[in-house]
């Protein structure tokens, strides 16, 4: 055990602790993350493959999604490998830059999906809003430019969080990570220093991030249905409707997840700190589960696009 009072020098090595209070059941609690994780994987990539290879699936909507999918993808892999290893082999030791690295990773991932599902509410909002404007407007050109700028507004703002860290964090009150991945404000926690310009950057991102894309989502969907209301046939307005229902979902299920977590991380204070860790596992890893599922039941093409894979392996 850590003295209470010793304090640690630019340690090399942390300690994560993986879900406080329930460590003797967590060779148990691993299980379902280890299906979860298996499922996502699987999901995610079959999405990806789908996609690339139906050239009727190559429009913007399943190029985003396909771009999600690929998010998901990272996401999960960055953590639950770690995470499962601390469950069940009891491998808690991270080095002080891994644990970085797998920090800038994570928030990054996070980061893109929420700037990929403002994308695909624009894209939503244009096919239903401007449908004859909307192979002009998102054209392959504006599509990368998307990608892109979705793509390095993630890796630039997150950048700082462990810079911040590395650079004024030398001094620590222990190793241990109350924690099953380097999240954040997990590790921030630990310094025995002066903390304020890494809180403050950290909700100056959770603001400027989650709070930007939340505001133009809900402007794109509130534009979205204003104009299906005003379509004349009922057969019309169900169709529009269906082709949101997936995103939508994904949308509330995203987002629901991530201020109720950031609630609890914040305010919590009389929560049980293993209903905050669980929470934010399952804050990560089950996005990256349920979209393949959403996508997959309720889209029609991406549907056809399994089967006609498995029909021609079948038939190989």
């Amino acid at each position: 055990m850590q003295s209470p009072n010793r304090t640690f020098f630019s340690p090399s090595i942390f300690t994560l602790i993986g879900v406080p209070g329930l460590e003797s059941i967590q060779h148990w609690i691993g299980i379902p993350f280890f299906i979860s994780f298996i499922l996502a994987v699987i999901g995610n990539s079959f999405l990806i493959i789908i996609i690339r290879s139906e050239r009727s699936l190559h429009e913007p909507m399943y190029i985003f999604l396909a771009i999600l999918a690929a998010t998901d993808l990272g996401l999960t892999l960055c953590i639950t490998p770690k995470m499962l290893a601390i469950f069940w082999l009891r491998v808690r030791e991270i080095h002080f830059n891994s644990c970085l690295v797998q920090m800038y990773f994570t928030h990054t991932f996070q980061c893109m999906e929420s700037g990929i599902l403002l994308a695909m509410a624009f894209d939503r909002y244009v096919a239903i809003c401007n449908p004859l404007r909307h192979s002009a407007i998102l054209t392959k050109k504006v599509l990368i430019n998307i990608i892109v700028a979705v793509t390095i507004r993630a890796a630039i703002i997150i950048i700082m969080c462990p810079l911040l860290i590395k650079l004024r964090l030398k001094v620590f009150k222990t190793t241990f990570i109350s924690h099953s991945y380097c999240e954040h404000m997990a590790v921030v926690r630990l310094a025995a220093v002066d903390t304020k310009v890494n809180k403050v950057y950290g909700l100056f991102v959770a603001f400027s991030v989650l709070g930007f894309d939340v505001i133009f989502i809900f402007i794109s969907y509130s534009l979205i249905f204003r104009a299906v209301f005003k379509l004349p046939q009922k057969e019309a307005r169900l169709k529009a409707f269906n082709t949101c229902t997936a995103h939508i979902f994904v949308f509330l299920q995203f987002y629901i997840l991530t201020f109720f977590t950031s609630f609890i991380h914040r305010f919590g204070f009389n929560v049980a700190p293993y209903v905050h860790i669980l929470l934010s596992n399952l804050y990560l890893l089950v996005p990256p589960l349920l979209n393949p599922i959403v996508y997959g039941v309720k889209t029609k093409q991406i549907r056809e696009g399994m089967i006609k894979i498995f029909h021609s392996k079948g038939s190989a």
